[in-house]
């Protein structure tokens, strides 16, 4: 692109390749974005709620997905339009901060949009919409410190926690087994939060998945798996007060750095290096015993000679084990990682009351249980079900349970769920319209109809009829003046969200409004787009 002038020294922009390219300008480009910001958030709108449906996405390489976690409808398709492609980095930024709500704010961002082109065909400008969407986003996030609740939690005192976890996986396909895996999700949470700090390292709670059994025998383990075997099929099986040596150095002679050859050409000299490579082995084993290791990690193979020679020395042993699952070894024993056999001391061993090896069912897949580890600050949430997709799923599930619980540890204010929150910010948005005397009102009262959507969503998704279940919660709310009344999606009989327990974390609806007001603000200000033309 180059910048020219006329002869009355006006700056114009000549195109390079001009007829190469398609320029959208003024009202336009508008509406062609938010028409593309609708399009995404109408594909999500369905998947709101318990009842939502899920989506089938499949991928280029045929590999299927069954899912109703937003992030992860969006990560999948493959989106060619830039203003799309903003609404998918919204989901993902949600799902990075909060790790719940990545539907939510997307149905959001696609009504704020849907409000703002009503505005922009009245003739208002965009920049005065997006400032009232500012002002309105600021009176909502006030709104929902005032009506939020704090809630007291500890170790023996964990319900409302639970609860909380369970309002997030009752929109999930696992939702029948909601309460066990919310137990699930808090214990875990719980075994690796730092309470004094408000703190949780998500790192030390690994989730792993083994297909088959069933979604009810879904295991805590206060430890480690890992989806290996003993080396050799005679070791033993269960180790008791075990030793860890773990190890990066692979069983075997060193290799000299430099290319080198060796010519054998009696059978004395073959003997020789024989016994020599047999002595590499026997120190390298007896290094392991001498220390007092009962059980030897490496993170790489061994040959059957150095096999043999462990399973005569009574030394069980893991091969192949990867550098992750090394370092959570670590942690979880309080051992250290070796690099060479020649540092290995008794004080670098790691320690676990029980190392076991289990098998499952008639195939021969076996996993190993490192468990009462000396700092047994490192978990594993262990998933069984009837097929792939459904371990995804529920692995998904149990990572946005697990952000939940997380995030009440660091701020422990909840609102409650079911599209109240929403109903009761546009009540109080609705209200303050009225105290802006510019054209920003519009904007404001544009806002509060923004945030109808996803009780409307909720009410449509349960098969209610939307308008009248959202008018009927939005008088009552005023009436009795309890901002805890939403859309009753199970059929429970009360509209009092309090009584229903379906609660959820304030800091994740606060993100939700401010990162869906940011990204529409910045689609409103774009009135120029230009585009290579498809050939």
């Amino acid at each position: 692109m180059a910048l020219a002038f006329d002869e009355f020294g006006r700056p114009f922009i000549i195109l390079k390749e001009q007829e190469q390219k398609t320029r959208l300008r003024g009202l336009d480009a508008q509406k062609t974005n938010i028409a593309a910001g609708k399009a995404v958030a109408r594909i999500l709108r369905t998947s709101l709620g318990p009842k939502g449906m899920d989506k089938m996405l499949q991928s280029p390489d045929g590999e299927v997905t069954i899912t109703n976690d937003g992030a992860t409808i969006l990560e999948q398709m493959d989106v060619d339009n830039q203003i799309a492609k903003l609404m998918v980095e919204l989901s993902r930024s949600q799902d990075y901060e909060i790790g719940d709500g990545t539907t939510g704010v997307v149905v959001m961002a696609g009504a704020l949009l849907e409000q703002a082109e009503k505005l922009l065909d009245r003739g208002i400008h965009p920049i005065r919409i997006a400032e009232g969407y500012e002002l309105a986003s600021r009176i909502a996030f006030e709104h929902l410190e005032r009506i939020a609740q704090k809630f007291e939690f500890g170790l023996s005192n964990t319900e409302s926690l639970v609860q909380t976890c369970m309002t997030t996986l009752s929109s999930k396909i696992v939702n029948r087994c909601k309460r066990d895996l919310a137990e699930i999700a808090v214990q875990a949470v719980l075994a690796v939060a730092d309470l004094e700090r408000r703190d949780v390292n998500l790192d030390l709670i690994k989730v792993e998945g083994k297909v088959g059994g069933k979604l009810e025998d879904t295991e805590l383990i206060y430890g480690i798996t890992l989806d290996k075997d003993m080396s050799h099929p005679q070791m033993p099986k269960r180790i008791e007060d075990a030793k860890i040596a773990i190890l990066t150095c692979p069983f075997e002679p060193p290799k000299p750095k430099t290319k080198h050859k060796v010519d054998i050409d009696t059978v004395e000299k073959f003997q020789t290096l024989r016994v020599q490579e047999q002595k590499y082995f026997d120190d390298m084993v007896q290094k392991c015993k001498d220390v007092g290791a009962t059980l030897v990690i490496c993170q790489w193979g061994f040959d059957d000679e150095a096999n043999h020679l462990l399973m005569h020395r009574n030394l069980p042993a893991v091969r192949w084990v990867g550098g992750v699952e090394l370092e959570l070894i670590a942690i979880a024993t309080g051992g250290r990682i070796v690099p060479r056999f020649q540092e290995l001391t008794p004080e670098k061993l790691g320690k676990a009351g029980l190392v076991r090896e289990k098998s499952f069912g008639t195939t021969k897949d076996r996993m190993l249980y490192i468990e009462h580890c000396a700092n047994s600050r490192a978990v594993t949430v262990f998933i069984r079900g009837g097929n792939k997709m459904m371990i995804e799923e529920t692995k998904r599930s149990i990572h946005d349970a697990l952000c939940v619980a997380r995030n009440l540890i660091r701020n422990n204010s909840i609102v409650y769920g079911g599209g109240s929150a929403e109903i009761s910010c546009s009540i109080a948005v609705e209200a303050a319209a009225d105290r802006y005397p510019g054209v920003e009102q519009y904007a404001i009262r544009g806002f509060a109809d923004a945030l109808d959507a996803i009780p409307m969503a909720l009410a449509e998704n349960s098969g209610l009829q939307p308008i009248e279940t959202l008018s009927a919660v939005k008088s009552q709310q005023i009436k009795e003046n309890n901002p805890f009344c939403g859309i009753d999606c199970n059929d429970v009989g009360t509209n009092d969200m309090c009584e229903q327990n379906v609660f959820e974390a304030l800091i994740g609806k606060q993100q939700q409004i401010l990162l869906a007001t940011q990204v529409v603000k910045m689609i409103l200000k774009i009135d120029d787009v230009i585009s290579p033309s498809d050939f």
